[in-house]
């Protein structure tokens, strides 16, 4: 097989009706304050086995929340019931995404199986 050639592209220009300006400097995320809403919610853990694995809260309403890595072991027990404290994180993505992330502050276990 023989190596083909192609005439050559002519330079790239805008369109005239797109201007050429500088963009934009974006913003720092840290100087940016996020306002978290903070809740008190009451469910059970749940271990999901999605990717690496992940914590969930279960409400009553059948909420579920992700539970952020990080979180006291003592809280970290499937099928226990607790009344969870923190903020739900919307500046957080996780690989499960089961749900809004939410940041433990503080839980007051309410029993355990």
């Amino acid at each position: 097989m023989g190596k083909k050639s192609f005439p050559p592209l002519p330079p790239l220009s805008p369109p005239p009706h797109f201007p050429i300006s500088p963009s934009p400097q974006p913003q720092s995320l840290l100087s940016q304050s996020a306002v978290f809403m903070s809740i008190t919610v009451t469910g059970t853990i749940q271990r999901r086995d999605i990717g690496p694995g992940a914590w969930a809260l279960v409400t009553e309403e059948g909420v579920t929340y992700e539970i952020l890595r990080g979180a006291d072991k003592d809280l970290l027990k499937a099928g226990q019931k607790a009344k969870v404290k923190g903020q739900v994180r919307e500046d957080v993505m996780t690989a499960a995404m089961i749900g809004p992330v939410l940041e433990v502050k503080s839980f007051e276990v309410i029993n355990s199986d």
